[in-house]
């Protein structure tokens, strides 16, 4: 297929009304392509949108500019910018939820030595809006920004097992269930059975579904409307770091969840 030309249907330029609203739309896949991929360079992001590649570089010259999206330095490909949190934290219950969550999250890092995260559902990814880390850490990788596949991620799993059907159904069809690591569970049914336990137990669990070498759990915040908001997780390197057999981690964890609800108006938490 032919690339396009700075054109669009209507025959204005880039510079023209039509044009204007042209370019928004192609910024917002840019943005689409960097969420969904981690980070992508100007030729593969061109060619997804079928655009010439110095359209490509106009529109990421213009979101580094506004620090949405980020060049890395060394290996010169674009992933999201600090400048996507900035936007989502005026909205006014995530500007909240990070405050009221942080002193528990460090407590949480301070105690078990690991890091922990706190995320909450949107475009139909995990997205970790706060992180903590112990001193011990051995992972450096901020995740603050990251959006992750809901089905490979301890809290991936419980905002999903906290869906209506119709919801998990759509977002599920939409967004299929890829592989990220061969332990990455990709049949539904065993997803399915995997979401019921999430929700009878009340945590989740992934053994390197993510990431080789990384086990994590998770827990859902609860809101004053008793609807799940958000989910907290600690992961660690899985030659140490094993949910299952540590059940005071996974209670503490529980708690600490109660204690993120309670402080956003859950009654019962």
């Amino acid at each position: 297929m032919p690339l396009r030309n700075d054109r669009d249907v209507d025959g204005e330029t880039e510079a023209g009304p039509q044009g204007g609203v042209q370019s928004v739309d192609r910024a917002l896949a840019v943005l689409e392509i960097l969420a969904r991929d981690g980070d992508a360079g100007v030729s593969s992001i061109a060619l997804e949108m079928n655009i010439h590649k110095s359209t490509a570089s106009r529109l990421l010259a213009s979101l580094v500019n506004r620090e949405l999206v980020h060049q890395d330095s060394e290996r010169g490909k674009y992933r999201l910018g600090f400048g996507i949190l900035r936007l989502a934290s005026s909205i006014p219950g995530r500007l909240s939820l990070v405050r009221e969550a942080r002193p528990v999250l460090e407590g949480l890092a301070e105690k078990f030595k690991e890091t922990v995260n706190l995320a909450v559902l949107r475009s139909d990814y995990a997205v970790n809006l706060d992180q903590a880390m112990g001193p011990s850490t051995l992972a450096t990788y901020d995740w603050v920004g990251s959006l992750t596949p809901l089905h490979a991620t301890s809290s991936g799993k419980v905002l999903l097992a906290t869906l209506p059907p119709d919801e998990r159904e759509r977002l599920l069809t939409e967004t299929g269930l890829p592989a990220r690591t061969p332990r990455t569970i990709t049949d539904r049914a065993e997803l399915e059975r995997q979401l019921i336990k999430v929700a009878r137990d009340g945590y989740g669990i992934v053994k390197e579904e993510f990431e080789i070498g990384s086990n994590a759990v998770a827990v859902p915040i609860v809101s004053h409307l008793d609807l799940v908001i958000a989910a907290i997780s600690i992961s660690g390197p899985a030659f140490r770091f094993d949910p299952e057999a540590m059940p005071e981690l996974v209670e503490e964890l529980r708690q600490a969840g109660r204690r993120i609800s309670t402080r956003m108006g859950h009654a019962d938490a």
